[in-house]
């Protein structure tokens, strides 16, 4: 896959296997797939008949089923996929799949009240497997899983088990105001940022300024300034501050990328 496909939004494959040791039906579902024949299995190149790399998405729409390392559901509206350059410990795309749709920049296209409401709730679904997908890698690290992992451990029935953390409040949903990719996307993916594919201003800065729109914010009003590309341009060139502690790192993103490896250790112990 060319390199100029990390920039911003990109595609799909499997996170790597985790630290849990349970495994269950998200983890199966999250888990590589059997591999096929080497031109059906990975994703599309970048220089496809489709056009360019900003066009590969098309490919997954319209033939989930050549990319089971990848896609993880597909159902009559939607395909959801695994990110290929994940900018987080999970980070999914649901790409939908009408093409009345799909071709539209997201603030044209969740003018749709009808389709803003489909691709809401498929996107309420996805993040509940994020959510699990996040759980099972993490949970064991977390103090306030601790008395959760331990009745399952003892076999409590799932209707006694105490509350463990709530990692769906870890996972965010939302677009690019300017998607670098061509057909519609919704970003599923955890806060926490912590990804070696996190390599520069505009992979940090898109997903932690008003540059990323939660879904739930549509539809835009024709005055919000999310709309202003000047506003957005402006967004990605702010300097880099800590999603999580809210610290200010300048223009320094050495720094900032050392102390996201301190924070997700802090993190996943909560």
């Amino acid at each position: 896959m060319a390199e100029a496909a990390e920039d911003i939004d990109d595609l799909a494959t499997p996170p790597s296997d985790a630290t849990s040791k349970k495994r269950n039906a998200f983890a199966e579902l999250m888990a590589p797939k059997p591999k096929l024949a080497k031109t059906d299995s990975k994703p599309p190149e970048t220089t496809s008949k489709r056009g360019n790399w900003s066009g590969a998405l098309l490919d997954y729409i319209d033939h989930p089923e050549r990319f089971p390392q990848q896609a993880l559901r597909v159902t009559p509206n939607t395909v959801l996929i695994k990110d290929s350059f994940p900018k987080a410990t999970v980070h999914l795309l649901l790409l939908p799949r009408s093409s009345a749709h799909y071709n539209l920049h997201p603030h044209e296209a969740f003018n749709d009240a009808a389709f803003l409401a489909m691709m809401k709730d498929e996107a309420a679904s996805a993040a509940r497997l994020a959510a699990a997908e996040l759980s099972r890698q993490l949970s064991s690290f977390s103090a306030s899983s601790a008395a959760r992992n331990a009745a399952m451990d003892a076999g409590v029935s799932s209707e006694e088990l105490p509350p463990g953390r709530d990692y769906l409040s870890d996972i965010r949903i939302g677009v690019h105001a300017h998607p670098s990719m061509s057909h519609l996307h919704v970003h599923i993916i955890s806060k926490d940022m912590h990804s070696e594919k996190t390599k520069h201003r505009k992979h940090y800065n898109s997903f932690n300024t008003p540059f990323f729109i939660p879904l739930d914010d549509y539809p835009l009003a024709e005055d919000d300034e999310r709309r202003n590309t000047a506003f957005q341009n402006a967004n990605l060139n702010r300097d880099f501050v800590c999603w999580r502690c809210g610290r200010d790192f300048g223009n320094k993103f050495a720094q900032l990328k050392k102390h996201l490896e301190d924070e997700f250790e802090q993190w996943k112990k909560v």
